[in-house]
């Protein structure tokens, strides 16, 4: 037992302490939250990268066919009969996109669709670095300037796809969080949801001059409109389009 319980502890510190660069804290569902202050971490810029590969399961799905060969050698020289995908490979494109709450009451989004790359510097002292639309392994990163905590109230961290068929069930999409000081923070979109268009993954609030990060993964069958309404934003939402790349 003493080995076991020297263990927990071990995992525990390490949990805590965030001293390498090589530790990472996983929010998941029995363990949703973690205070950036209490890791040292509520200073400088927070980046949230957002990144995502295509799952490779539609192409790994085929029956084995050893037995198949051992019992009839011959079928090993026939061609294999082209079969069509039951599921066609999808070009996702994911967003994401952060809705903002400062103290004074000022609302808005940061997002690719319609331009709205914010500001690190001024107000709502978040900045989107651009639009990855072909899934690059950099993915695309938000900056948060938490020199300015005092000013923001919440910030509902989002992923969205654009314009192009639900594909959620068919990406393998993670949000990682790099504070300024401690280990990272990540987030798996683990949970499948095959129709749906939008996911709130995270929500970064200042709980009485503390900033929580909150592990939210919901997805949504609707777009930033319904995530509005979940979390009572309560803005207006209108058809949005994409000019272009930053």
């Amino acid at each position: 037992m003493a080995f076991w319980d020297s263990l927990r502890q071990n995992r525990t510190a390490q949990f805590d302490s965030g001293g390498a660069a090589t530790n990472a804290i996983d929010l998941t569902r029995r363990r949703p939250t973690v205070s950036l202050t209490k890791q040292g971490a509520a200073t400088g810029n927070l980046r949230v990268n957002l990144s995502w590969k295509m799952r490779t399961s539609d192409f790994d799905s085929r029956p084995r066919q050893s037995g198949r060969l051992l019992r009839h050698p011959l079928k090993f020289f026939q061609p294999e009969p082209v079969q069509a995908h039951t599921r066609a490979v999808a070009n996702v494109d994911l967003d994401i996109g952060c809705l903002y709450e400062l103290a004074d009451g000022t609302k808005g989004v940061v997002q690719p669709l319609g331009g709205y790359f914010g500001d690190l510097n001024d107000p709502p002292y978040v900045k989107l670095s651009g639009d990855d639309r072909f899934g690059s392994p950099s993915g695309e990163t938000i900056f948060v300037n938490l020199d300015h905590r005092d000013d923001i109230r919440r910030l509902l961290f989002f992923v969205y796809i654009y314009d192009q068929t639900p594909a959620f069930d068919r990406t393998h999409a993670m949000m990682t969080l790099y504070p300024s000081n401690g280990p990272r923070i990540e987030i798996e979109l683990d949970e499948r949801a095959p129709e749906a268009r939008s996911c709130a993954v995270f929500l970064l609030e200042n709980v009485k001059g503390e900033l929580v990060v909150r592990r939210e993964v919901k997805f949504v069958y609707g777009f930033q409109g319904e995530l509005d309404r979940m979390y009572g934003w309560g803005m207006q939402w209108g058809r949005g389009f994409k000019t272009g790349t930053r």
